[in-house]
């Protein structure tokens, strides 16, 4: 697993790694100029076809990114390219490792400027007028407040300058820690972070400012890993692919569980029915749907692999509380999806808390179950199983009695309280979907593209993760796995058909090639 940090934790990384385990801090700096640099060139190679046309140009700040730059600015003149430094402050105002970066860099007789007020401005934009690619290492990790001034106007003409920008650990202005442009950010092609992501750089609105993401391992030494002990990962082929299960050649339909949807209402069938579907793509042994009973006849020619069970209905087609119906219903199953396309009412209301205080089995709640749960959220501690929950950001908002707009402001850090408040996972879906588990840690999926912006793709999740349940995977290996595969489907549909257009049954059929592409690539997962 990739780890994701905060700025104060890499921060801290950094340090213990220098004043505890012995590596110096200008080892590291070295290492992290160097790594930038071969990026650099490597994503750029032009710049080496012919070096008497091509200058970089590096914005550098006082502290320690500045330093990287300084370090950049020094290799690539020995690589024969013309490059020189911007410095946004006064060179007696750099100390530390930075400053010894910057001396070097002079003493190889590099041109270092001096700008320190708004009025040097006109200055710096003739020299990006003049240069073909800009290096941001104007301000780091440790940006708190909005930038102003010198730095505001400096990011301004990068990002007005049209030339490509390779930022140094994270584009100046960016916050390191919720991905948010703090006034303003500057947008890079390529984004050279250090150590470890920061968490910034794998959510929106960052990626947006982020460009290309490498990471550049410096040497950060284990024992400071597990000292400081992130708790939030990124998702990958490798490490999800450690959870799929292989087959037993004398497998049968009964070895891969029993998967109860209980789920529909006249008018909501289809929700119900892309549920049922995409669980049994998943590879459930078997799947049981279950609604109101107008509905089976529908269920039932529309699903032909799955099994129907019909349920007391109210006369406007919706779901009646009935604990006796849904005692016999839970018989025999291994695990519950619940709530696509039930309404809300007073019955799915009881149905709901009759459910999380009585299955005594993995439970997935969505949709409109999410909007039963989000009228008393403390049913949730009368749970007697693992409750999964996969809510958009409208019914996180719901649930947390907030606003959808503070939602996506704070989606990891909005998931995981309720998660470790409630006792429960979180899967808070959209762009970067977030899982965030009881125990405190989360993870963020890279999986997944804007063509997969149409309804029924949740109805789908809650199937795909329902199904793993029912297999008997862990509540967050199923989770991650679930949310993995169901982002990567609509990956293969969106290169196949296209970004436009793409349906939930389009992902849905490609469920199957997703799960066998995670197969091969599975390696051991990291987790102190």
């Amino acid at each position: 697993m990739t780890y994701l940090v905060t700025g104060q934790q890499m921060r801290e990384l950094d340090r213990l790694t220098i004043e505890r385990y012995g590596t110096p801090g200008r080892v590291l700096m070295e290492r992290a100029g160097a790594g930038a640099t071969a990026h650099l060139l490597g994503a750029f190679p032009q710049l080496l076809s012919d070096t008497r046309k091509t200058s970089v140009l590096v914005l550098a700040g006082k502290g320690n990114n500045g330093g990287d730059g300084f370090v950049m600015a020094r290799l690539l003149r020995q690589r024969g390219l013309a490059c020189e430094v911007v410095l946004a402050a006064k060179r007696a105002d750099v100390s530390g490792d930075a400053r010894r970066a910057l001396l070097a860099f002079a003493r190889g007789r590099g041109r270092i400027t001096e700008v320190t007020r708004p009025d040097q401005l006109p200055l710096v934009e003739d020299k990006l007028r003049s240069c073909g690619l800009v290096v941001d290492a104007l301000l780091g990790t440790g940006l708190n407040a909005p930038v102003r001034s010198l730095a505001a106007g400096l990011i301004a003409l990068v990002n007005g300058s049209g030339r490509p920008v390779v930022a140094v650990d994270i584009p100046s202005g960016l916050d390191a820690d919720r991905g948010q442009p703090l006034g303003d950010a500057v947008q890079a092609r390529l984004t050279v972070t250090f150590g470890y992501p920061k968490l910034g750089l794998s959510q929106y609105p960052g990626l947006d400012y982020v460009g290309r993401l490498v990471v550049v391992d410096i040497g950060i030494a284990p024992e400071a890993l597990a000292t400081v002990r992130p708790t939030v990962g990124l998702l990958s082929p490798e490490t999800v692919g450690r959870f799929v299960r292989p087959r037993q050649p004398d497998s049968h339909k009964g070895s891969f569980g029993h998967l109860l949807v209980v789920a529909g209402a006249r008018g909501k069938s289809g929700a119900a029915l892309l549920a049922a579907s995409a669980g049994l793509r998943t590879g459930t042994g078997l799947v049981t749907l279950a609604g109101p009973e107008s509905l089976v006849p529908v269920f039932s020619a529309a699903v032909l692999e799955a099994m129907t069970l019909g349920l007391p209905e109210r006369a406007d087609g919706s779901l009646r509380m009935a604990a006796g119906a849904l005692r016999a219903a839970l018989q025999a199953r291994t695990a519950v999806a619940f709530g696509p396309g039930i309404g809300v009412s007073a019955d799915t209301l009881k149905l709901t808390r009759w459910l999380l205080k009585n299955a005594e089995l993995p439970l997935l709640i969505d949709a409109d179950g999410l909007n039963c749960v989000a009228s008393q959220p403390d049913m949730l501690r009368e749970a007697s199983q693992p409750v999964v929950l996969t809510p958009h950001p409208g019914e996180m908002a719901r649930l947390t009695n907030t606003g959808s707009a503070e939602v996506q402001a704070n989606r990891l850090e909005c998931a995981r309280a309720f998660a470790t408040s409630f006792r429960c996972y979180v899967v808070l879906k959209g762009a970067r979907t977030v899982i965030a588990a009881p125990d405190g840690w989360a993870w963020i999926n890279p999986t997944g593209n804007s063509g997969m912006a149409s309804g029924g793709m949740g109805d789908v999740l809650a199937g795909i993760i329902g199904g793993l349940l029912a297999q008997g995977y862990q509540p967050a290996e199923a989770c991650q796995l679930g949310v993995f595969i169901h982002g990567r489907a609509g990956d293969l549909a969106a290169r196949e058909i296209g970004p436009v257009g793409i349906l939930a049954r389009d992902v849905i059929d490609r469920l199957p090639r997703s799960l066998r592409a995670l197969s091969a690539s599975a390696r051991p997962a990291l987790r102190p």
